[in-house]
């Protein structure tokens, strides 16, 4: 059995006083927004090329402690460490001893992401045997079909994946697009992602359910053509790749992005411009997918 100590403290606090808590005992610590739930909850999306975000004005600071740990000792240490007058407000809860293995496994359930595909974990049963059912387990690699730029960049591979398509799947994480795309009637389909685990991880999802799916680092050259080319990756990252993956498009072919917040899809648009218009296919939660298609060769 654990305690869980929650305290208050300001942005500029919360990070000194979660290392002070830690250096008077805390097993674990975590910083959370103490606004979440509220009006006035700030998400928080940090990219590469961008300057972190900040922590939240107002914070929570969670910290695990042994039950038998002295914890006015500890928490008085950590204040003082911190630079507190006092221990700042805080409460605390037990945590019992729980089995963890299937407490996380609850977490993810079957997801629909059509009526003809499903993603599902290996612990579960398919809720529909006659549909496409892709068995994916969390794992190091993102991608599970829970996040909502996933979800929209499935949702759009069922829509337009044909039989015999050669696929990109660009950023491929644990490859569940190129997996799709290739259990949706693709003929062939390459993931890249800069991760060799990744890689490794796309791979090894595609053999567990029947299908085989090339892989390649993002590091070496990419000359290739496809009838489709999906990217769920970052607003910053995707504008970069502008001229790669727009040039991988054949004449004719299709592109999807996704991991575009709304408000920054405006930007990624004219990134492309040069090359495909494209304009935004559908938006969830917040994030936006954006679709175009190639001219056809004259």
């Amino acid at each position: 059995m654990w305690i869980s100590v929650t305290l208050q403290a300001e942005a500029n606090q919360a990070e000194t006083l979660s290392e002070a808590l830690m250096d008077a005992g805390a097993l674990s610590v975590s910083i959370e927004d103490a606004d979440a739930g509220t009006a006035a909850e700030t998400p928080q999306f940090g990219e590469p090329g961008l300057a972190p975000a900040g922590l939240w004005d107002h914070s929570r600071v969670i910290a695990l402690f042994d039950a038998d740990a002295a914890l006015e000792r500890a928490l008085a240490e950590a204040a003082a460490a911190a630079g507190f007058d006092a221990v700042p407000p805080f409460t605390c809860e037990p945590v019992a001893e729980q089995n963890w293995v299937q407490l996380t496994q609850r977490q993810f359930e079957p997801i629909r992401i059509d009526a003809r595909l499903w993603i599902v974990p290996s612990w579960h049963d398919a809720p529909d045997a006659d549909a496409i059912n892709i068995e994916l387990d969390p794992g190091m690699a993102f991608g599970t079909g829970s996040h909502p730029t996933t979800r929209l960049c499935l949702q759009w591979l069922c829509d337009t994946v044909t039989p015999g398509a050669r696929v990109l799947d660009y950023g491929c994480g644990s490859g569940i697009l190129g997996i799709a795309a290739m259990m949706l009637g693709a003929h062939d389909v390459l993931g890249v992602d800069i991760d060799e685990k990744a890689l490794e991880a796309a791979q090894d999802n595609a053999a567990r359910n029947g299908v085989t799916m090339r892989v390649q680092h993002s590091g070496k050259t990419l000359e290739e053509r496809f009838d489709i080319v999906v990217a769920n990756i970052l607003t910053n990252p995707l504008r970069v790749l502008a001229p790669l993956l727009a040039a991988r498009v054949a004449p004719g072919g299709r592109i999807a992005l996704s991991g575009v917040l709304t408000e920054q899809a405006d930007a990624v648009i004219a990134a492309y411009a040069p090359w495909i218009a494209l304009e935004v296919g559908a938006t969830h939660e917040g994030w936006a997918r954006l679709e175009g298609r190639r001219e056809a060769a004259a």
